[in-house]
């Protein structure tokens, strides 16, 4: 088997979609020796934030010299994202090699896994060949059902900010959509929250004394903006000072005050984490498409953001880092996302909408996007490609305006390839 038939495989269990449960995933670990069973890690679920405070909590890691695996989903270019170790993708090789290990044992069980079901028991048994010290692992969707929750207590039960996302899996409250995140949290174990409202930390203050598990609250109240540019952000956050966040926007210091709280609870618990190995996990994070600047000149922003928590944190990052530029957005949506109310705090800022179709089944046509925008009195072209639509807002800013991409993960891949062939490429 080579990495194009792995994938091919993998790819064929897509048509179950997504279904909560913990049973197959279970029941394939289990003819797979449990490999899981033989790691240890920082398990982190939440509908905003999961994956930069990953990003985060996985460099620190490194910087302190664990070796370190991180599974984060969905992948932005290319299925390798899925699972690292030590900021290097699965390689070709091990994916095929892995992949042919446990398709007879997928192919044995008594209910085939979904696609992320197989896609954790490949990482799985990939971060046990790799012998990594820890892995960082993001949730799925949801977390008491989430295909990762098959682990044992972690080291740290992480839960980011949490919004109205999923509700059709996950409950249509604040509190209920807690409640699922909480499953993560397993007995006698630590975990780390972000702060949120009163009704929603009582869940998890309730889990916490019912699973006899330390419960630490990042602390936001210290936090302090010292300098913000293209750059990155300079920030203080309890006893320390002048950390460096090369991610933009108020909320990534959020994220990173929790990551700082994970940090903690590690050296609490025996991890070996110096302050320098926090400063420099912090200087050297990468994390793709989130307010990510990709160009200079025109200015050429890619963000991921796709629910209203996304976008109210976008808007703020359009007020601090686009002020006074003439901004063209980029943008296509999938289907099922509530468009009206990711778009209608953005329309005051844009002066034209380039729509184009993400490449997703779920995908919304850039027609019918573009129909929608203007029904709003806004000023939006439908592009019959994503080529198509990276050259047109491209032209459209001219060099002294921005391009912001958002809407839909699944479009940033293609953006970058596209924007790669025009003079300049990325930066």
């Amino acid at each position: 088997m080579n990495a194009a038939q792995a994938l091919e495989y993998i790819r064929s269990f897509s048509c179950k979609g997504s279904i909560p449960g913990l049973e197959r995933t279970q029941e394939l670990l289990s003819k797979m020796g449990n490999p899981e069973k033989k790691l240890k890690f920082v398990h982190i679920a939440g509908t905003n934030g999961k994956g930069s405070t990953a990003a985060l909590t996985a460099s620190v890691l490194r910087s302190a010299g664990y070796r370190t695996g991180l599974f984060t989903s969905p992948c932005i270019e290319r299925f390798h994202e899925y699972m690292q170790v030590d900021g290097a993708e699965i390689s070709d090789g091990e994916l095929a090699s892995v992949t042919e290990y446990v398709r007879p044992l997928a192919d044995s069980t008594e209910e085939a896994p979904t696609e992320f079901e197989l896609v954790c028991c490949i990482a799985f048994e990939f971060f046990r060949r790799k012998q990594c010290d820890i892995v960082v692992l993001e949730a799925g969707m949801g977390g008491a059902l989430d295909a990762t929750n098959v682990i044992e207590t972690p080291e740290a039960a992480v839960i980011t900010n949490i919004g109205l996302d999923h509700t059709a899996y996950l409950g249509g409250t604040l509190e209920e959509i807690a409640e699922n995140k909480a499953g993560i949290i397993k007995d006698k174990g630590h975990a780390v929250i972000y702060r949120s409202s009163p009704s929603v930390e009582a869940v998890f203050e309730r889990v916490c004394a019912e699973k006899n598990t330390v419960l630490k609250k990042a602390d936001f109240a210290s936090l302090k903006l010292r300098e913000r540019s293209l750059d990155g952000q300079i920030f203080d956050c309890g006893g320390r000072r002048e950390l460096m966040l090369p991610l933009l926007g108020e909320h990534q210091l959020r994220n990173a005050s929790v990551a700082l709280s994970v940090a903690d609870t590690l050296r609490e618990n025996g991890w070996n984490i110096g302050e320098e190995a926090i400063r420099d996990g912090f200087r050297s994070v990468r994390w793709p498409g989130r307010f990510d600047i990709v160009r200079r000149s025109p200015l050429f922003v890619i963000d991921g953001g796709h629910n209203p928590q996304c976008i109210e944190a976008l808007v703020k990052n359009i007020g601090d880092y686009l002020s006074g530029r003439e901004i063209i957005a980029l943008t296509g949506v999938l289907a099922d996302k509530d468009y009206a109310e990711m778009y209608r705090p953005v329309m005051p800022y844009i002066r034209k909408f380039v729509c184009i179709t993400p490449p997703n089944p779920r995908r919304l046509e850039a027609a019918g996007l573009a129909r929608y925008l203007r029904s709003k009195g806004a000023d939006a072209a439908a592009c019959g490609g994503i080529g198509e639509g990276v050259k047109t807002a491209l032209e459209l800013a001219g060099k002294n305006g921005a391009v912001l991409c958002f809407g839909s993960l699944y479009s940033i891949g293609a953006i970058r390839r596209a924007l790669a062939e025009y003079p300049g490429g990325s930066d």
